[in-house]
């Protein structure tokens, strides 16, 4: 007994009978001698010994049912294929839909049987995870999506960032190196009647310039590889390692013209995972010297380690003060910056005090430009919105130009009070507008 085979895609299309050409109904009969194309009769045509052309009502024939279970033993494959064209025409989820077009089957079972033999099926699982890997493969060949780069940083010239970054010029996309060399081109020119010397000494200058040329090329290969035009996000890149680990990265800097991007990378990663590697043996040579053999003594004994370190801390500093009231005038030095802090606390705390109310933005020029974060600074820094604009752009201006800005620059960018001028600052810092420099 064989599945029905139809002459399209779909394979639930029925396929006609030769006899009668009407649309076939299990069970049929194919003929086991004649095609291809297959020559299927109904049971009617059949049994009335129906032949055509080459066709003989003797050939040997198959019955042709889907009267056998596939999945589950209570499912005939006639009816696995019905479920499935009813999800096709009703959508998945609609099983009371299903249901009502199999005739056969409940809700409850349309369901189950779907979700458990068609959706949690490791078999059919197994076969769409090879389809995605092939998939994937595939699609591993095709061309690589644009993404937009950061914009560089834009100092100005002759600074300290435009130093390190080469000179490099973003308008330009190109550095501040060797731009000279074809003013000593400018002048050469290739004549017939050149003496031997002559045309030797301008083969040798066009020489040199090729070579700075190639020096040009190779200084921007360099950086490019390595990332290096924005050197402020390199340097928070490199903030990721431990502090040993920094300082091989700062001295191996050097060296990363040779080794190349990838080969570099690999070295600092390596010698980074070494370092986490001896950390972590000389903690569990430190637990197994103290006797402990589990982690969960082991967390106790950090527990432990931590109190007793504060207790030796505690007994430090009373040893300190009891040395200094032995120490008249070391005793007076210690009362006085004691007291010095404790005028600054007071301090402190009278000013919060005495703070003035937020201010009211109602009406005020500019506040319609503000998202709620600036008004709330706005606010409690009793500041007017246009002020608050004009020094927002003064500040991302200055941070263009240099790649980064300092509190001092801001300082003197803002001639108002230090204290609102911290406060816009580090604003500014934390949402994103300016960076550090």
């Amino acid at each position: 007994l064989r599945l029905p085979a139809g002459f399209t895609d779909d394979p639930f299309d029925k396929p006609p009978c030769r006899g009668c050409s009407s649309y076939l109904t299990e069970p049929y009969v194919k003929c086991a001698e004649c095609g291809p194309p297959p020559f299927l009769l109904c049971l009617q045509c059949f049994t009335r010994g129906f032949e055509y052309k080459k066709h003989q009502s003797d050939h040997t024939y198959e019955i042709m049912t889907s009267d056998f279970p596939v999945l589950d033993p209570n499912w005939t494959a006639q009816e696995e294929m019905a479920l499935l064209e009813a999800v096709m025409d009703c959508g998945f989820g609609n099983w009371q839909d299903v249901a009502n077009q199999m005739c056969t089957k409940s809700k409850e079972e349309c369901e189950k049987h779907y979700m458990k033999h068609f959706i949690n099926n490791p078999l059919f699982a197994s076969t769409l995870l090879n389809l995605k890997q092939a998939e994937e493969a595939q699609h591993n060949e095709t061309a690589i999506p644009f993404h937009p780069a950061d914009d560089p940083p834009r100092p100005t010239f002759d600074s300290l960032l435009s130093r390190d970054m080469a000179g490099y010029m973003p308008a330009r996309a190109d550095f501040e190196f060797d731009n000279y060399a074809e003013w000593d081109l400018r002048d050469i020119d290739f004549v017939e009647d050149d003496s031997d010397i002559l045309h030797a000494l301008k083969i040798a200058v066009v020489d040199i310039y090729h070579s700075r040329l190639k020096e040009r090329q190779r200084r921007k290969k360099i950086i490019r590889d390595h990332g290096l035009i924005n050197l402020r996000k390199f340097q928070i890149l490199e903030r990721r390692y431990p502090k040993e680990v920094q300082d091989l990265y700062e001295t191996m800097r050097r060296f990363a013209r040779i080794l190349g991007p990838v080969e570099h990378d690999k070295f600092i990663e390596s010698h980074a995972l070494e370092f986490e590697l001896r950390r972590e043996i000389k903690r569990l040579q430190e637990y197994r010297a103290a006797g402990i053999t589990n982690f969960c003594s082991a967390r106790t004994y950090d527990r432990l380690k931590k109190t007793r370190d504060e207790e030796r801390l505690k007994r430090t500093m009373l040893s300190e003060v009891l040395q200094y009231i032995q120490d008249s005038s070391a005793c007076q030095q210690w009362l006085s910056r004691q007291a010095d802090m404790l005028s600054e606390v007071l301090c402190v705390v009278s000013a919060g005090r005495r703070s003035a109310p937020p201010l009211n933005l109602t009406g005020l020029p500019g506040t319609e430009k503000l998202n709620e974060k600036e008004k709330e600074l706005c606010q409690m820094v009793r500041l007017v919105p246009g002020a608050y604009l004009e020094y927002k752009a003064a500040l991302v201006n200055e941070c263009n130009k240099q790649g980064g800005l300092r509190l001092a620059q801001a300082r003197a960018l803002i001639k108002i009070d230090v204290n609102k001028t911290r406060k816009i600052y580090d604003f500014l810092i934390r949402e994103g507008y300016i960076t550090k420099a």
